[in-house]
């Protein structure tokens, strides 16, 4: 069973968190500036090869939401998009979300869209981009590539309508130190491939020759707990399945991640409903 980590969350001032964002944000550029990390900044044409592919819907229906938020969104996502778009990721580079995109501030194009701040959902310029590092997550835990940092959702939003992934599989992204960093530790050269059409945001990862092992991803030891502080809590554990891909054999399962979540919702009712902020 996962153990526990879903304390009380603590209200920090706004000026603190504003000053821990500034020593961060710059912590992380010096890292980029002067560390000895090879990041993946070279495009090229689409790959042959397609290793893993996805695609989720731009637009969901959600309760007490202005939809003009996840329309603006979609600005959003192709601002992004264009930057990602062919990356190569070479043996021993690794891609940074962040070094690629750059800050998504308003003199860039990007507009206001829905964001999760220190347990608040709010609007914010460049809102909406986690769609994004959840898709490119999801595809990576689906190939030979590794995960050297990514930041689970400390909070979980919306109740499990419609939902077809295992809760926990996404990654989450703030400006510019919670970042999605995927490392080449194979000798082979990947490509990540994401585009927009009217309705979906769509993604491959691709390669010049088909990895000798496919993957299946899953979750185990799923609950829900109250807590007795007065919320909700959500944990589980994401794993993995490898197979040889000529034969089809399984080789091993591996443990991914685990995830413990504060809920926005009420457990267990039919549709959910948002708890009220009980800070």
């Amino acid at each position: 069973m996962p153990v526990d980590t879903t304390s009380k969350p603590r209200r920090r001032t706004r000026f603190r968190r504003r000053l821990g964002r500034i020593f961060y944000t710059w912590k992380r550029r010096l890292k980029w500036l002067f560390g000895a990390e090879k990041w993946a900044k070279r495009r090229e044409t689409p790959f042959e090869i397609t290793v893993f592919e996805h695609q989720t819907p731009l637009l969901r229906q959600l309760r007490a939401l202005d939809m003009y938020l996840q329309v603006n969104k979609i600005t959003n996502l192709r601002l992004a998009a264009e930057k990602i778009d062919g990356i190569v990721i070479r043996p021993g580079e690794t891609f940074s979300f962040w070094y690629l995109v750059g800050n998504p501030v308003a003199r860039k194009g990007y507009l206001e869209g829905l964001v999760l701040d220190n347990g608040q959902l709010r609007k914010g310029i460049g809102g909406g981009l986690c769609q994004m590092g959840n898709l490119i997550y999801w595809m990576a835990l689906h190939s030979p590539l590794t995960v050297v940092e990514r930041w689970r959702h400390s909070y979980d939003v919306f109740p499990d309508a419609a939902r077809k992934l295992p809760f926990g599989s996404g990654a989450t992204l703030a400006y510019n130190y919670i970042d999605l960093q995927i490392r080449n530790n194979t000798k082979a050269d990947f490509q990540i491939c994401v585009h927009l059409t009217e309705t979906d945001l769509l993604g491959a990862i691709r390669s010049r020759k088909m990895p000798e092992h496919f993957y299946e991803v899953f979750e185990s030891e799923h609950f829900m707990r109250h807590e007795p502080w007065g919320g909700y809590s959500r944990h589980n554990r994401i794993m993995r399945r490898v197979f040889e891909r000529a034969s089809g054999a399984l080789l091993r399962e591996e443990a991914v991640t685990e995830n413990h979540a504060l809920m926005m919702y009420q457990p267990f009712v039919e549709g959910g409903s948002f708890i009220v902020d009980e800070g």
